[in-house]
């Protein structure tokens, strides 16, 4: 796979005088990477596996079911909030559509647990509960990832933590502050 912000083909890869094939995108340790990094098959996947996660469990979690309200919390926290975490240090420097996505799905399934009416703000929905919104959870996630590189021992982590501003792109990353 080559990264590349590119929009035509890149030139061929070989190996050994073998056309090494070039792939629009791929799955590694379950983050879904595509040539120009932009996460958006990522987030499409973890919304279609939470939408399944999701209705395979909706008979605990939904708006008839019995259980208490910290049980459902219980339940989203250990069942279906670690599909859209993984890795969020990573693709939570994507586009806020992108993130929308995930945060409309933590929404929609917050108004399903508690069954609250419509005309709750959502704002108000996540203060009350205290479920932080997923940016929240990724400037969080990111300044624990910093500060463990920051005292990693291997030098080879300095230029992930200090990169060299010699960039010619203007592309958030992942170090960035978001304000």
């Amino acid at each position: 796979m080559i990264f590349t912000l590119r929009r035509g083909h890149c030139p061929p890869v070989y190996i050994n005088q073998t056309v090494v094939p070039q792939a629009e995108t791929v799955k590694y340790l379950g983050l879904h990477f595509d040539k120009r990094l932009t996460w958006k098959n990522h987030v499409a996947t973890k919304s279609k596996q939470l939408d399944r996660k999701t209705r395979e469990i909706y008979w605990l979690i939904g708006k008839h079911s019995p259980l208490s309200l910290e049980n459902k919390f219980l339940i989203y926290k250990t069942v279906l909030k670690p599909v859209w975490t993984y890795g969020i240090e990573f693709w939570g420097c994507a586009s806020k559509s992108n993130i929308a996505v995930i945060q409309r799905y933590q929404s929609k399934l917050l108004r399903s647990i508690t069954n609250v009416p419509w005309y709750v703000f959502n704002q108000t929905l996540h203060s009350d509960l205290q479920i932080p919104h997923v940016h929240t959870v990724f400037r969080e996630r990111r300044a624990t990832h910093r500060t463990a590189l920051d005292s990693h021992p291997n030098p080879l982590m300095e230029p992930l933590v200090h990169p060299s501003n010699n960039r010619r792109l203007k592309r958030r990353w992942t170090f960035d502050e978001i304000h």
